[in-house]
């Protein structure tokens, strides 16, 4: 690895920067690559044993679950800074990985074998770091299974649409990964959000044009559908 990478993971990743240095260096050293992994790269997949441990520098990382119909819900992304859970588990747990990652846009990352995160698991501040981060993922991730399971999937489109400004570009495909479900339940939310003057549907884009209507929606206190 380049000096510039390394600089940037030790800011992204500070506990590293934490550790003693004889600690640190023979793992980055030996048990580190450099991967960069254009847009729609598949990282890891699931059911499949875990190549190691991803720090992404740079871009994102989309990690989901898929059905045998061929649908997907998306758990979380991992961008640069944070940690990946799936793969935090799967190497404490020495079990398979239990979800897909997809690189969403060109991604850099360093990725530490499992030998060499099993040794910096050895000191005692990457571990209070691992488990932090694990318990606030998990927390993260109770939080979507309550909203996959008690939620509307009106509330949740409208609020997949809030916070990306005034245009969302996502095709239709992409909103129904993100909120667990098909593109034909999308399409037809999208269209009556759009009858109702919410949003106007374009190709590969939607124009909001009334975010407060949307939030309404999105809080349940205007939903629009029954839909499930």
């Amino acid at each position: 690895m380049t000096p510039e990478t390394l600089n940037l993971l030790f800011e992204l990743y500070p506990v590293l920067a934490r550790l003693p240095h004889a600690a640190v260096e023979p793992v980055l050293a030996h048990d580190a690559a450099y991967v960069h992994a254009p847009a729609g790269t598949v990282l890891f997949s699931e059911g499949a044993p875990c190549r190691g441990f991803p720090l992404v520098l740079r871009g994102a990382v989309r990690v989901a679950r898929g059905s045998q119909g061929g649908r997907s819900l998306e758990l979380y992304r991992v961008t640069p800074g944070e940690m990946c859970v799936i793969s935090t588990t799967c190497l404490f747990g020495r079990s398979a990985l239990s979800a897909d990652g997809v690189a969403v846009e060109p991604t850099e990352l360093v990725l530490l074998s499992a030998t060499g995160f099993n040794r910096l698991a050895e000191e005692e501040a990457f571990r209070t770091y691992a488990f932090g981060t694990l318990a606030d993922r998990v927390a993260q991730l109770m939080a979507l299974v309550e909203a996959v399971a008690f939620q509307r999937l009106d509330r949740r489109l409208a609020a997949a649409l809030l916070g990306h400004g005034p245009v969302v570009q996502a095709t239709h495909q992409a909103l129904a990964d993100e909120v667990g479900t098909v593109r034909e339940i999308v399409t037809r939310l999208l269209n009556r959000f759009e009858a109702s003057g919410h949003l106007r549907i374009g190709r590969g884009r939607i124009e909001v044009l009334a975010p407060a209507a949307l939030r309404r929606i999105a809080e349940g206190n205007d939903a629009e559908t029954g839909v499930r």
